[in-house]
């Protein structure tokens, strides 16, 4: 027993369960053909009931199905910036987050190909769904994340994360990744919450510059040629326009599925510049909430600089502001495939057709925007 039984991923030693409780799933044959295509589900089971370490089941499971992904629904991965990577050093990831899923598990193949291993993943506790998907996650070295709550139980569950977090990095010796906000960014604006900031100091209080500093913040940015799950964001913001947004059931899981099985073009996965003790150094004087402010800008800065734009996102912004500013950027048949992509809207019945169409551009548009907002500052 530890202080972070109640969030951590499996031991070793609770894998060979996990193994037989996923091998006993209704879903497992699915699962199983998915990823191994040219394979017996039967031989597939044994070899996963075979299974005794966390690493076993990534590097032979969810290393490959994430190559099942790559190969099936994407046209190419591009990786950046890996000469930040290095084995003796954990890091702190702080990624943007467009898929719920694959943002991170992409990632881990790409620390297992250029640092040998993987990272611990942050799971949004409203994820938790189901046995499968819980044992699935927490094999793979997901550890869970409170949401909501009352202010008491929020902050004692953001001080309790922030102490795992640095007990991983400092301790373990473990990565961690991690979103910039909570919940995905669905209107193509990747923004930094302070409160995230926030939390990381929270485990070392009295010191705001070692408290970042110790954890080798990295910031990566990653880009899909095509948005993951992009009618479906387009759509919640439109209902959410008068009010909160409340989730029908089954509705993350959804998002889950479409994300991993929808085509996704070009995918760029880059990591940026790392956070440095002396950057962080030159904000010493300021209050803590103007600290935690200017820290998630530096985080913002490095993400947006690095951020892949395709033809889709310069095609987005001419149609949105109606011009073609960026028509050297793109080919005719690029931009009438996007502009079918919008069609796709017109199925549904809603009453202002036109601002949904402004939203699903503004998805694919608004990092144009920052891009050049920044290039001007």
């Amino acid at each position: 027993m530890t202080n972070f039984d109640d969030i951590r991923p499996y031991y070793d030693e609770e894998i060979p369960a996990a193994m037989q409780r996923i091998a006993a799933s209704k879903f497992f044959p699915m699962l199983a053909y998915y990823v191994f295509p040219d394979r017996n589900p039967n031989d597939v089971k044994q070899e996963l009931l075979s299974y005794k370490t966390i690493r076993e089941f990534q590097l032979n499971v969810m290393y490959i199905a994430n190559e099942q992904i790559l190969k099936n629904t994407t046209s190419k991965f591009i990786c950046r910036g890996t000469e930040y990577l290095r084995r003796d050093k954990p890091c702190l990831y702080v990624s943007n987050h467009r898929d719920i899923m694959l943002d991170a598990s992409l990632l881990q193949n790409v620390l297992v190909d250029n640092v040998g291993d993987t990272s611990q993943i942050t799971f949004g506790a409203n994820l938790m769904s189901t046995q499968l998907i819980v044992d699935i996650g927490k094999s793979n070295k997901m550890f869970r994340v409170e949401r909501g709550g009352n202010m008491k139980d929020f902050y004692m569950s953001s001080r309790h994360l922030s102490e795992y977090i640095r007990h991983c990095i400092s301790d373990v010796k473990q990565s961690v990744w991690i979103a910039q906000r909570n919940g995905r960014t669905k209107d193509g604006n990747d923004q930094t919450d302070q409160g995230i900031i926030k939390m990381f100091c929270l485990s070392k209080p009295m010191d705001k510059i070692n408290a970042l500093a110790e954890l080798n913040i990295v910031p990566v940015s990653i880009s899909y040629e095509w948005e993951s799950c992009d009618i479906l964001k387009a759509l919640e913001i439109y209902e959410s326009r008068n009010g909160k947004y409340v989730k029908k059931p089954g509705e993350d899981l959804n998002s889950i599925v479409t994300g991993i099985q929808q085509f996704k073009g070009e995918v760029n996965l880059n990591f940026c510049k790392p956070i440095t003790r002396e950057e962080l150094r030159q904000f010493d004087r300021l209050t803590n909430n103007e600290y935690h402010k200017r820290v998630a800008q530096l985080i913002d800065k490095r993400i947006i600089a690095n951020y892949t734009l395709t033809p889709n996102n310069f095609i987005a912004h001419d149609l949105r502001y109606g011009q073609e500013h960026f028509a050297d950027r793109y080919t005719p048949e690029q931009r009438e495939a996007f502009i079918q992509r919008t069609q796709k809207l017109k199925r549904f019945d809603i009453a202002e057709p036109d601002v949904l169409l402004d939203i699903f551009l503004g998805i694919y548009a608004n990092p144009v925007t920052n891009s050049l907002s920044q290039i001007r500052n």
